[in-house]
């Protein structure tokens, strides 16, 4: 009978004395989740670029659009700023580093380098495929230049967060991949307007996706040692989806359009929000 208890207490010296993780264990899966994190949406985005017609993604994207701006609004004001200001870092610096990071992304957008257009059909312009002809006789390349600047950016972003904390980083892998997809669609169909074969496209856009990955593995090292800066960082962070939101994703919803149609654009914009605090209040319960 005593054969219990024993097997009992060593169990529980067994539990009670199971040494906490390695440090360098500890940052090699926050590496693996920046990677992971990183590299889903572009994955995410080419697949669904290759499934479907050009037509059919040009009537996604349209609700892609209102889904996303929910997503980037609510990571910001009600998760990422939160957990900065959370911080003993000054609210005043905070706030001014959060208008530093607007203008910073205001003037990045004057030099061409974060413009990330999701045109759809009905804005009065002639299309094809959903997209502006003279967006996309702009060039090829320089969409793809723009948006493996922007996917960098993100990657960094993405490194950040995680490094500040595990939950912070699911929650803004998630934002930055809800408007990643159709970002890289819209580029996916801009590509095939400026003569790109259907591969072709679908391989650059790939390949532009993973400097996201890239971004991801340079923020890991360059930001890690950098703990204090965290809160700042988290600031430039929610900076780069509120002006996201506000100055590219929310204008292009402004259009007039039937009462369906905007119940609609609310219902899919609302729906991004309720995905954020739904998400946010289970990683917090746990």
């Amino acid at each position: 009978m005593p054969l219990a208890p024993t097997l009992l207490s060593g169990t529980f010296h067994a539990v009670t004395t199971r040494r906490e993780p390695d440090p360098t264990e500890r940052r090699r899966v926050t590496l693996l989740y920046i990677v992971i994190a990183t590299g889903v949406g572009g994955l995410l985005s080419v697949l669904i670029a290759a499934s479907l017609t050009a037509t059919v993604l040009s009537r996604v994207v349209q609700h892609l659009v209102s889904l996303s701006a929910g997503v980037l609004l609510g990571t910001a004001l009600l998760d990422v700023l939160p957990e900065a200001f959370e911080s003993k870092a000054s609210p005043q610096a905070l706030f001014g580093t959060l208008l530093g990071g607007l203008l910073f992304f205001f003037l990045l957008e004057k030099a061409e380098l974060y413009r990330h257009s999701h045109h759809h059909e009905g804005d009065d312009h002639h299309h094809h495929h959903g997209f502006d002809h003279d967006q996309a006789g702009r060039g090829g390349w320089s969409v793809i230049m723009g948006d493996s600047i922007h996917n960098f950016c993100d990657g960094i972003i993405i490194a950040a967060a995680f490094l500040a904390d595990t939950q912070l980083g699911v929650v803004t892998a998630l934002a930055i991949i809800a408007h990643e997809i159709p970002q890289e669609v819209g580029d996916y169909i801009v590509l095939l307007n400026a003569g790109f074969s259907r591969g072709r496209a679908l391989f650059y856009n790939a390949l532009s996706g993973m400097a996201a990955v890239l971004g991801g593995v340079v923020g890991y090292f360059v930001v890690g040692p950098w703990e204090a800066l965290f809160p700042y960082l988290l600031v430039v962070a929610a900076s780069s989806f509120i002006y996201v939101a506000v100055a590219d994703l929310i204008p292009q919803l402004q259009h007039r359009l039937t009462l369906r149609e905007t119940v609609a654009q609310l219902a899919w914009l609302a729906a991004g929000l309720l995905i954020v605090l739904v998400l946010v209040q289970q990683l917090h319960a746990h």
